[in-house]
């Protein structure tokens, strides 16, 4: 769904630093918003994390170049990261073009999801949030 100027899916979670979480079964798929790829502009780089690693809430796992700047991604759940979408080594782009689904980042097997999705945004607060960043 759009709102205002950004994509803002429903079906997703959210952090203040405008990474974006997707529940499945088994493990729950993460990206940047379009939010933060329209903030970044043109992405040249993406360093991903490593499959194996284990990550905390919030914390840094990665980051992304663009021709304005480095920006750090953060992890917006814990556990351990299951795959990395590789292709964004060879094509970061993507994260400009389709941030939600063919520019996901990691899949990360949870290790405290029920606490952890407390801590992050609905599709309600999120756009409340990005209301408030546009002010």
């Amino acid at each position: 769904m759009l709102v205002d100027k950004y994509e803002v899916p429903k079906d997703l979670y959210y952090s203040k630093e405008h990474e974006w979480a997707r529940l499945n079964d088994e493990y729950v798929t993460v990206g940047i918003t379009d939010y933060a790829q329209k903030s970044l502009h043109e992405i040249v780089y993406v360093e991903l994390p490593e499959v194996g690693a284990q990550v905390k809430q919030m914390e840094m796992f990665g980051t992304v170049e663009s021709v304005k700047a480095v920006s750090d991604i953060y992890s917006p759940i814990s556990g351990i990261i299951i795959e990395v979408n590789e292709v964004l080594i060879d094509k970061p782009e993507i994260l400009n073009i389709d941030p939600y689904d063919e520019g996901w980042i990691a899949k990360i097997k949870p290790r405290r999801l029920k606490e952890d999705l407390k801590n992050l945004m609905n599709y309600e607060e999120y756009i409340q949030y990005l209301q408030t960043l546009e002010k």
